[in-house]
C-alpha cells in the first residue's frame, strides 16, 4: 500500500518503466516467433506484478480523491484509516503531532495497517483526521438489524 506522496511518485515512475519493459519483452518474444499463448505464459509473472503496482497507484489516487470505499466486518479498517489521512491531505508527521505521538509510531501503525488497534485509539485517529465513521449492522441477507422484512 502506498502511504505518502513521495512513494506514490516513485511507484508511478516504476509503473511506467515496468510497462515499457513488459511491452519490449512482448515485442521481442513476437520477433522470436513465439505464439500468443506462449507469450502470455512467459510474461504472466511480470504482468501480475505490473497489475499489482497499477492497483496500488490507483488505490492511492482514489484515496487522495476522497473515494474511500467501504469496510465490511472491520476487514480493511486499518487501510481505511490510512486512506482517510491521504484523502484529508494530512502527512504522517501532522497526524503524529495531532495525536501527540512520535511520527515513527504513525509510520509503524500505517505499515501494519493499524493491526490490533483499540476502539478508543481508532476514535482518537478518526478525530485527529476530522472524519466521521458511519456504521450499520445488517443481517447476512442484507437487511438492517432490527428492521422488519
Amino acid at each position: 500500500m502506498i502511504r505518502h506522496e513521495h512513494a506514490y511518485h516513485r511507484a508511478k515512475k516504476k509503473l511506467t518503466e515496468e510497462r515499457a519493459r513488459l511491452d519490449q519483452l512482448v515485442r521481442s518474444l513476437k520477433e522470436e516467433g513465439l505464439g500468443e499463448e506462449a507469450i502470455a505464459r512467459t510474461t504472466r509473472p511480470m504482468s501480475r506484478d505490473v497489475d499489482a503496482l497499477a492497483e496500488q497507484v490507483e488505490a492511492y489516487e482514489r484515496a487522495r480523491d476522497g473515494d474511500l470505499g467501504e469496510v465490511v466486518n472491520l476487514k480493511g479498517f486499518g487501510e481505511l484509516l490510512v486512506q482517510a489521512r491521504i484523502a484529508r491531505d494530512i502527512t504522517q508527521s501532522e497526524l503524529a503531532r495531532r495525536l501527540e505521538v512520535d511520527p515513527s509510531q504513525v509510520s509503524k501503525d500505517e505499515r501494519l495497517r493499524y493491526k490490533g488497534i483499540t476502539l478508543e485509539r481508532a476514535q482518537r485517529v478518526l478525530e485527529a483526521l476530522d472524519v466521521t465513521m458511519v456504521s450499520a449492522i445488517r443481517t447476512r441477507d442484507g437487511a438492517r438489524a432490527g428492521e422488519e422484512e
